[in-house]
């Protein structure tokens, strides 16, 4: 325990004394005495003796509560706190959140989103990020470890994207380009969300969501997209929404995908797959997991509760002194 503003008491204490000392000093008006006769057999009455010890029970026990009281304000004001230093751990695993918002993916954007939320919902403590992409990207918020912050941003995100939604505001953006659903910028984006440095302790994963339906013409092919993760040493988890039929082009599409994760050693799932979320999640946490340590916090803890205690206690007896003086 220690008082942030410690000089408050010494220069409390002191006025304190100064206001005792002028009070004590202070020349008192003349008195007109009137005598009165055998005053001494007054004084002398039991009755009038017990009345005045109890007078100058009340008055000291006045003076002392006054005395409290200001002491306690005095200690208030300075401030008692604790202090601590702690050393927060973070796990050192960063996963992105890599959304297709094209429209040949409108009609799955919801449920994807949900199953955004179910995986961010089995992490503890990981970094989440999210973008959103079609012609060009946006991140939707960076890498953050606030997972009420992420719950809110993707039950906004399933609103907007879900079949009843009546504004294309949450997609402005993502379309600054020319073409449609450019997977391997996309990608590329989302490898690129991650924080530019070189430190190899941080594990960097990325739930990809495509149909990997391309339109038109991208700066990074998605397989060049792929390399430039392995180079980051990030994974993607692709999830394919339309891994269903024999249709020709489906078939190209999730093979591209299969691909790409297979590049970066990650993985591939059929949206429709009940085990992608658990083996996503297990993927991502076979991961490193040694906790880094983050900077020194220091925490600073009022405890105003005696000093302000001891006043309210100090200020019931005054009143109660006072009000016993004046009968």
């Amino acid at each position: 325990m220690a008082l942030k503003y410690w000089w408050l008491v010494p220069l409390g204490l002191a006025l304190l004394a100064t206001v005792v000392v002028v009070l004590w000093r202070r020349p008192r008006a003349a008195q007109e005495l009137i005598p009165v006769a055998h005053a001494d057999r007054l004084t002398a009455l039991p009755l009038y003796k017990n009345a005045l010890a109890r007078h100058r029970t009340w008055l000291v026990t006045a003076l002392a509560a006054l005395a409290v009281l200001a002491v306690s304000l005095i200690v208030a004001a300075a401030r008692p706190v604790s202090e601590s230093t702690s050393i927060p751990e973070q796990r050192n695993r960063d996963i992105m959140l890599c959304l297709d918002v094209s429209g040949s993916m409108l009609d799955t954007d919801e449920a994807i989103v949900s199953v955004f939320a179910d995986l961010v919902g089995n992490f503890k403590g990981e970094r989440i990020g999210m973008t959103i992409f079609d012609s060009s990207a946006v991140t939707v918020f960076p890498l953050t470890d606030d997972y009420d912050f992420v719950a809110e941003e993707l039950t906004v995100a399933k609103k907007a994207l879900s079949a009843d939604a009546t504004t294309f505001e949450y997609l402005a953006g993502t379309y600054e380009a020319a073409g449609s659903s450019l997977i391997g910028d996309g990608l590329a984006s989302c490898v690129n969300g991650f924080p530019a440095t070189t430190d190899t302790k941080r594990s960097r994963s990325i739930i990809f969501a495509t149909d990997n339906m391309l339109s038109g013409k991208p700066l990074f092919t998605l397989a060049q997209s792929a390399t430039l993760a392995k180079t980051a040493n990030t994974r993607v988890y692709a999830l394919n929404p339309n891994d269903y039929g024999s249709i020709p082009s489906f078939v190209s599409a999730a093979q591209g995908l299969q691909d790409t994760a297979r590049a970066t050693d990650g993985a591939y799932y059929p949206l429709e797959s009940e085990a992608a979320v658990a083996s996503i999640v297990n993927k991502v946490q076979a991961t490193e997991a040694a906790l880094l340590k983050g900077a020194p916090r220091l925490t600073i803890v009022d405890h105003p509760e005696f000093a302000l205690g001891a006043a309210l206690l100090a200020l019931l007896v005054f009143g109660a002194a006072s009000w016993r003086l004046r009968r």
